[in-house]
């Protein structure tokens, strides 16, 4: 019998359908959330990185909700059989939010059964929570719609906005717009970057926002620095090797 995969609350796969097998190298290697980029095409949102790589087939649906729905239909409503946490599709909208986001919603309403409702009261967790990314529609109309299948990545400017975790549950910005930090060997985060990173870290955590930077460099000191600032979401493109550094117990210092 293979043993159950753990899952990695702090995993999150950075452009996943990148991967031999999106989706399924990201939930064997236990990451609890995962990114689509998504063109609205012909009427279709299909999954690709630039308008010129798109392919007909690989929908949202196919290669996302629906193996989602399987995963969850085998589990017992868990995308995960071993634990309750629910799974983040994050949906970065490449193309025009305003003919994007009708389709979008269209689109996760067919997946009602295994997505997070969002009420003006009452969330109803489900297996998988929607959260949309890139070009998003205005916040403020988002905000007030009184249902939702799907919820806000906000950036730090919308810290101050009000916006309650239910609608903006994850805030999310460029490392490249804090830091020229690439985590060299022996150079620590500068202190003036450092004060800007756990500033942003505070504020979220305040108003009860999860906080994800993209573009970080893919290294184990850098993961382990946004471990230790207590970033909620890591960001990768190298699935083992987070799950390996998130796994393995950190060495015991010696004895003095």
């Amino acid at each position: 019998m293979p043993v159950p995969v753990t899952p990695l609350t702090s995993a999150h796969a950075h452009n996943d359908y990148e991967h031999a097998r999106p989706l399924l190298d990201a939930l064997d290697n236990g990451f609890c959330s995962v990114e689509a980029d998504v063109f609205l095409v012909e009427g279709k949102l299909l999954v690709a990185h630039e308008r010129n790589r798109v392919r007909p087939e690989r929908t949202l649906q196919a290669l996302y909700l629906e193996p989602l729905r399987q995963h969850a239909k085998k589990n017992n409503g868990r995308i995960y059989p071993n634990s309750p946490v629910s799974i983040l599709l994050l949906i970065d909208i490449k193309t025009d939010a305003a003919a994007t986001y009708p389709v979008l919603r269209t689109v996760l309403d067919q997946y009602r059964d295994i997505l997070t409702e969002f009420g003006p009261d009452t969330t109803r967790p489900g297996a998988v929570t929607a959260v949309l990314s890139g070009g998003r529609p205005p916040l403020a109309s988002f905000a007030a719609e009184k249902k939702r299948l799907s919820a806000y990545d906000g950036r730090p400017g919308d810290l101050d906005g009000g916006a309650s975790p239910s609608v903006m549950p994850l805030v999310s910005e460029s490392w490249e717009a804090l830091s020229s930090w690439w985590g060299a060997p022996g150079v620590p985060l500068p202190d003036a970057d450092l004060r800007k990173v756990q500033e942003i870290i505070r504020r979220a955590h305040q108003k009860g926002y999860r906080v994800r930077f993209w573009a970080i460099p893919d290294t184990p000191v850098v993961w382990r620095t946004m471990r230790d600032l207590g970033v909620d979401l890591i960001n990768t493109d190298d699935l083992p090797g987070l799950r390996r550094f998130l796994t393995t117990p950190p060495p015991v210092p010696a004895a003095p």
